[in-house]
């Protein structure tokens, strides 16, 4: 039988997608969306109307402890993406992405505490979190340094959700995703600033390309997310989920390149290269723990879930300000 689902962050990239997903597993899903005067619910409003019209949508503030009580309230799965995720914002305002991502946090496992009905609480979690590696691949006992404000606040509601676990035996789960890439996500995000410039001029504007990424496709994260709420064995714990392959910023221009069947040029725009200290020089994904739990295993291809993002990209290019630097 489908379960009663709220997922925080709804209306963002991983979030519509994982929506999408549950609502074709069966499930009944509550989505809550940060409030806008334009109504704007974000992605969801991109997704299909069947899959809208089985959503129920509350509109609230991760930082208001009611809205988001009401929101979990008879739940039974709750999955938490809402956060702010921009690393450049989280240097120009890093108290709004402390409020947010980590006082956030400590409302929604305070709502989940009050449920008599909560089976499971996913939290969302960040390879960021690890810094540049320090040994690769790396694997979920790797030391954590934060090397952005973005990053040091999801260690702390990573550490607050392990926290309520132990102390209150809260049901939580903690995913930590490698970097995800697919149809829907902003150029905010290392793919699709590359493809909405290939596709609109010669030369393409980007930071350093030295920096190593494991890349997983959308489709795969949400997947992730699914089995990780539903394994017993994953209870209390954090769990990596990525391809287990990396590759440059610079290699990642040249396949999109190939796949576009043009040579791109890139010029480096300084305001685009994070501070020295603070960019994350390497990261690579050990989901041995993943593949033990629940037998995960990567189904798309970079280059299958590449062609697909290009796909989506040309066909919604009026999304992108291709001229400004997305932060």
């Amino acid at each position: 039988m489908g379960k009663t689902v709220l997922v925080t962050g709804a209306g963002g990239f991983i979030g519509s997608h994982l929506v999408e997903l549950l609502v074709h597993e069966g499930h009944h899903v509550r989505a809550l969306v940060r409030y806008n005067g334009r109504d704007d619910r974000g992605q969801l409003d991109r997704l299909p109307t069947e899959i809208q019209q089985a959503v129920e949508v509350h509109r609230g503030d991760l930082k208001d402890s009611e809205a988001v009580r009401k929101a979990i309230q008879g739940q039974e799965f709750v999955f938490h993406l809402g956060a702010l995720i921009a690393i450049p914002y989280s240097y120009i305002n890093p108290q709004d992405v402390v409020q947010t991502n980590v006082v956030g946090t400590a409302h929604v496992l305070d709502a989940c505490r009050a449920s008599s009905v909560l089976e499971r609480v996913v939290l969302t979690s960040t390879s960021e979190v690890y810094g540049t590696a320090q040994s690769v691949p790396i694997r979920e006992s790797h030391p954590l340094r934060g090397q952005s404000p973005y990053a040091a606040t999801k260690i702390g509601s990573d550490a607050l959700g392990e926290s309520y676990f132990r102390a209150f035996g809260l049901p939580v789960s903690i995913l930590r995703p490698f970097n995800t890439f697919g149809p829907r996500q902003s150029a905010r995000a290392i793919i699709p600033t590359i493809i909405s410039q290939a596709l609109t001029r010669s030369k393409i504007k980007l930071g350093s390309l030295d920096p190593r990424r494991d890349l997983t496709y959308v489709k795969d994260t949400a997947a992730g997310f699914l089995a990780i709420a539903f394994c017993g064995q994953a209870l209390g714990r954090t769990v990596n989920i990525g391809r287990g392959e990396d590759l440059t910023i610079g290699e990642l221009v040249e396949k999109i390149g190939t796949i576009l069947g043009k040579s791109i040029e890139v010029e480096t725009d300084a305001e685009r290269v994070r501070p020295a200290a603070s960019e994350v020089g390497r990261l690579l994904a050990g989901t041995e723990l993943a593949q033990s739990l629940w037998g995960w295993r990567s189904t798309f291809s970079l280059d299958q879930g590449l062609a697909e993002t290009i796909d989506w990209v040309r066909q919604n290019l009026d999304l992108f300000r291709v001229d400004q630097y997305t932060t």
